[in-house]
């Protein structure tokens, strides 16, 4: 399981506990709040009937008076009340009036007139002048069928003559209780459902950037360019530029020791031909001689020199992460450049150099260093072609990507060279003068080729010659 997972579960557990926890809260709570509720209106509604039935409790009438005609006409009623999507069709109470001893002398539905309530709660307590409320089960076996009692006193002048009781049925009051606890489930489902989407949304965003910083740490790794990788967030952002930094301070110290290594192994050759050129030179010669080995002395400087500016222009493509100076190019264009600035060198060879140019899509890249690589596989393909050959530059796009090949018709390269042909100083002879290059020319078209995103390749050609290529990626 990976780290991203990980943080997910974790984050998830415990908003999911959080959630639990409330929901638990709210749902047990929903149930005892509405009853409380109904029991503060009962309360204010007892008391309001308490004192309409004082009078005709006083004068012995409460069964045939008002009070009793008006109640009967209010149980008839139908509301057709609709409360918030729930449908009341009917007044759902009962009332009985009790005298001083607790006797029932009034009922609304005429079922206990005349029995003992002295010792029911919510009588028993307001005859003690203290508050009485009590729940009771018509069925002691439904949990639903619970009835809420609510009792007040009936005074009259100043003399508690009874107690009026108003009961109401608790299924009447179910179906808000039932919607609350619907609408604090919904609620806390979506509450989870959007919990679950920013963690899925943050834990993809950091998969994301820890993503990017491990493909940044591979790519260093296998020594491929890349760039340390921004938008993770500060920390990550900061932990990429270090790596970045330790990359480059490790690179550098690599890199100086290797290039120290090669110049020196590079520079011995042409050093010892200058030197025993120059011993020789002391020794006063013959003038053919002379001027033998004062060509041989200019011709080890020269390679001398062409090693150095190699190596310079080598070291500053490696030590760059992506190209300077981007821009959106014509390849085509840049193709005929390249041969029109290598057109002596063609005529001197009295090569043909053809032009494949397929449509192609633009390319953003550093103009300059693409120029560079083409010319250097040009130059290897002039000096690699028999005179009076000809050399194949194509410009096509295959599987997603932009080829740039260059085919000469010279002798090939042997199969045990193909592996080494990009390696930094390694190179073969010239069909035309038996002369190695500096080997590194090929080096630099595989570091620009990677600079831009591509590579480069060699193979020799199935009906001769060899076929040099760089791949891009289009724009």
């Amino acid at each position: 399981m990976n780290i991203s997972v990980r943080l997910f579960f974790g984050y998830f557990l415990i908003v999911g506990l959080a959630a639990w926890f409330v929901l638990n809260t709210f749902t047990h709570e929903t149930e005892p709040g509405i009853r409380q509720a109904t029991e503060e209106t009962l309360v204010d509604t007892a008391h309001v009937l308490a004192e309409m039935a004082a009078l005709e409790l006083a004068a012995g009438r409460i069964n045939q008076g008002s009070f009793a005609d008006a109640i009967r006409a209010a149980v008839r009623r139908s509301p057709q009340a609709d409360i918030s999507g729930i449908h009341k069709e009917s007044v759902d109470f009962r009332v009985y009036v009790t005298n001083a001893r607790g006797v029932v002398v009034y009922d609304s539905r005429q079922a206990a007139v005349g029995e003992d309530f002295s010792q029911w709660r919510d009588i028993a307590r307001v005859l003690r002048g203290e508050y009485g409320a009590r729940s009771t089960r018509d069925d002691p076996y439904d949990p639903r069928s619970s009835v809420m009692h609510v009792a007040a006193p009936v005074f009259w002048q100043g003399e508690l003559i009874g107690v009026l009781s108003l009961a109401k049925p608790m299924t009447s009051v179910e179906p808000y209780i039932d919607r609350a606890a619907q609408r604090v489930k919904q609620s806390g489902l979506l509450l989870l459902a959007a919990t679950a989407a920013i963690g899925l949304f943050f834990t993809a965003w950091l998969s994301w950037s820890i993503n990017r910083l491990r493909a940044y740490a591979r790519d260093v790794s296998e020594g491929r360019k890349a760039e340390p990788p921004t938008g993770g967030g500060r920390q990550l952002s900061e932990l990429a530029r270090a790596l970045g930094a330790m990359r480059e301070k490790l690179e550098g110290k690599q890199y100086v020791e290797r290039y120290v290594q090669n110049l020196a192994h590079e520079m011995k050759s042409p050093l010892t031909a200058v030197i025993g050129a120059a011993e020789i030179l002391e020794g006063d010669p013959p003038a053919a001689e002379r001027a033998r080995f004062a060509a041989s002395i200019g011709e080890q400087g020269r390679r001398l020199q062409a090693i150095i500016d190699r190596m310079l222009a080598l070291a500053r493509l490696e030590q760059l992460q992506a190209p300077e100076n981007r821009s959106l190019l014509n390849l085509a264009d840049l193709l005929r450049d390249a041969v029109r600035l290598r057109r002596t060198q063609l005529d001197a060879r009295q090569l043909d150099c053809q032009l494949h140019l397929d449509a192609a899509p633009g390319l953003r890249g550093d103009a300059l260093l693409l120029q560079q690589a083409v010319l250097n596989l040009l130059d290897n393909a002039i000096e690699f072609s028999p005179g009076g050959g000809r050399i194949e530059i194509a410009l096509r796009q295959d599987d997603g990507s932009i080829e740039i090949s260059v085919r000469d018709h010279g002798g090939g390269a042997p199969d045990y060279a193909l592996p080494q042909l990009f390696e930094r100083f390694y190179s073969l002879p010239r069909p035309a003068t038996g002369v190695k290059s500096t080997g590194l020319g090929l080096a630099l078209v595989r570091e620009v080729a990677r600079l831009h995103g591509g590579e480069a390749d060699f193979r020799n050609h199935p009906d001769g010659g060899g076929l040099a290529m760089l791949r891009l990626p289009p724009a």
